[in-house]
C-alpha cells in the first residue's frame, strides 16, 4: 500500500470522530486505531517491556557514523537542516537503518538513491515498513540513530535532488 494513502488515513482519522480505521487492498490491510491519552499513556509504559528493539541496534550505530563519506555527519536533532527535501516518517516506530543487526545500513550521507529505493525500515507493533525514496538524489544527512524511536512526520533523512 502506498504511503501517501496511508498518510492521507491518518489525516482523516485525525479529522473525524472516529475511533479506528481498517482498509484491505489486495493482499495488503491497513488498521488505524486512536488512541485517548490514558490509553496512550498505558502503551508507553508496555513499549520496553515488549519490543526488543534496544537488542538490536547495539553493534549498528558505530559502522554508519564511521563509514559517511564526504565528510558530512548525521546530523543532530537540534541543529539546522541542511539543503535538500526533508523524507520524514509516515509512522510512530522505531528507526532501522539495516535489514538485521550484522548488515551495512541501507544509506548513508553521501549515498546516492534511485526513487523506490529503500532508506530504511520502521518497526511499528512488531511489522517492519519499508520507506523508500520518492526521488533520486543524494543522502546528505541522516538524522536518526538505528533503534531511535520515531514519532510520525518526525525527520529523518535530507535528500539533494540530483
Amino acid at each position: 500500500m502506498d504511503l501517501r494513502k496511508i498518510k492521507k488515513l491518518i489525516e482523516l482519522l485525525e479529522e473525524s470522530e472516529l475511533a479506528e480505521i481498517e482498509i484491505h487492498e489486495g493482499e495488503e490491510s491497513v488498521r488505524l486505531i486512536r488512541h485517548h491519552a490514558q490509553q496512550a499513556a498505558q502503551a508507553t509504559h508496555q513499549i520496553p517491556v515488549s519490543a526488543p528493539a534496544p537488542q538490536a541496534p547495539a553493534a549498528a550505530p558505530q559502522p554508519a557514523a564511521e563509514g559517511s563519506g564526504g565528510g558530512e555527519q548525521s546530523a543532530e536533532p537540534g541543529e539546522s537542516l541542511p539543503e535538500g527535501e526533508v523524507v520524514r516518517s509516515p509512522m510512530v516506530g522505531t528507526f532501522y537503518s539495516a535489514p538485521n543487526p550484522e548488515s551495512d545500513p541501507f544509506v548513508r550521507v553521501g549515498s546516492k538513491v534511485a526513487s523506490g529505493d529503500t532508506l530504511c525500515l520502521v518497526e511499528a507493533m512488531k511489522m517492519f515498513n519499508q520507506i523508500e525514496a520518492e526521488f533520486s538524489g543524494e543522502v546528505v544527512a541522516v538524522l536518526v540513530e538505528d533503534g531511535q524511536p520515531v514519532e510520525f512526520d518526525e525527520p529523518l533523512f535530507v535528500i539533494r535532488k540530483g
